[in-house]
Order: structure tokens, then C-alpha cells, then sequence
């Protein structure tokens, strides 16, 4: 059975700021919020930092829960904070984001295999604010494989039913 969720902003970024960057001041590349992107199965979204990264990347595209940014705005009471703070690529609405580790899924007719929590930086604590990194710990996000060649767009979708990864 397919569930109707939606897909808020969907940010590549040409550079990494905090990827590799431990100990050294933050990159300046921007992550552009796109309508629409389209996704390469084995190799990301055209146009990220991560396209073609390396063969069987885990992080080809990064997801983020609509409803966790609205909780960390709230939590640390910064209603300026943007969704792009975070630095993943799609942030969705209705997913729970966990439940899609080692599973294969659908989302607008794109095929992903969720890998592995997308796990919080020491960075978050400058980005959104003091202590954000260890509240984020359990709700940072999901990164996945994309399967299949398709373009997502901002607005509502289908999630398609999930299937374990074997």
C-alpha cells in the first residue's frame, strides 16, 4: 500500500562545508533549494557534492524529516533556522526516516535503499545551536543508495511500500 507524503524543499550544494573539514572553519558553498532534481541510480543527484562520490556510496542522497526541523526551531528557539542548515538533500514530510534503514523503497516512482542513520556532526552545535548534535543523535536523517534513474520534485508524492534489503 502507498502513502501519501510530501516532499518540502528538496538543497544540492556544489561543495562540502563540514565533509572532511574536521578541525578546519566551514566551507562557504551554498545549498541551493531546487524544485526539482533528478536522481542517477549508483550515482546520486546531479549537481550535489556527492554525484559519482565513489562507487556504492552510502550517502548518495540524505533525508530529513519535515517535523524534526520544526522541532529543533522550536527546542532551541531559533524560528530564522532554515532546513538547509542541516545540509541534506531531501526533507520530506510523513516519513519515519528509521524505518527505512536496510529497507528498499519508493518515493515519487524513485527507488532508494535506505543504508544508515544520517548521524549528526559537532557542526550542528554552530549551525543551529549549543547542544543540537546530541538531540539531533537518533533523528539526524537517513542516507541512501539511489536504484533507480527518475527526478523528484517539491510537493506530494507516493512512498511506496518498503521491502528489506537482503
Amino acid at each position: 500500500m502507498n502513502e501519501r507524503v510530501a516532499i518540502r524543499h528538496i538543497f544540492i550544494s556544489p561543495g562540502h562545508n563540514f565533509f572532511g573539514r574536521y578541525g578546519e572553519p566551514a566551507g562557504g558553498h551554498p545549498a541551493r533549494d531546487v524544485p526539482a532534481v533528478r536522481c542517477r541510480a549508483g550515482w546520486g543527484l546531479e549537481g550535489d557534492r556527492f554525484y559519482g562520490y565513489r562507487p556504492d556510496y552510502k550517502g548518495q542522497v540524505t533525508f530529513f524529516a519535515w517535523e524534526t526541523f520544526l522541532a529543533a526551531r522550536e527546542q532551541f528557539g531559533v524560528p530564522a533556522l532554515s532546513p538547509g542548515a542541516f545540509r541534506r538533500n531531501v526533507v520530506v514530510e510523513g516519513v519515519d526516516l528509521n524505518a527505512l534503514i536496510d529497507r528498499r523503497f519508493a518515493l515519487g516512482g524513485v527507488e532508494f535503499e535506505g543504508v544508515v542513520e544520517s548521524r549528526p556532526c559537532y557542526w550542528m552545535d554552530s549551525v543551529v545551536a549549543p547542544g543540537a548534535e546530541e538531540w539531533l543523535k537518533g533523528r539526524g536523517g537517513l542516507r541512501a543508495k539511489v536504484v533507480t534513474d527518475g527526478e523528484l520534485r517539491i510537493g506530494p508524492v507516493e512512498l511506496g511500500p518498503s521491502q528489506e534489503v537482503s
